[in-house]
């Protein structure tokens, strides 16, 4: 009973990061989906090492980023 209270209370709270969002006039990433996409396609062209694009995911989407939940 417990979970399914806790789901249905969690369906009505929508999910911010369920697509990438870009901003409009920037092109910057203004959510975590987007953004972890953009690290991750900077750390494969080589631009960034490994430590310089998990800082950057800490840093704008770990527990006190900047942009974690943004959209709403």
């Amino acid at each position: 009973m417990i979970p399914a209270i806790a789901a249905l209370a969690l369906t009505g709270c929508g999910d911010p990061n369920s697509e990438p969002i870009y901003g409009k006039e920037s092109g910057l990433p203004v959510n975590c989906r987007a953004y972890v996409q953009v690290a991750i396609d900077a750390y494969r062209a080589h631009k960034y090492t490994a430590e310089e694009t998990m800082n950057g995911l800490e840093r704008n989407c770990g527990l006190f980023g900047g942009i974690w939940g943004l959209t709403k």
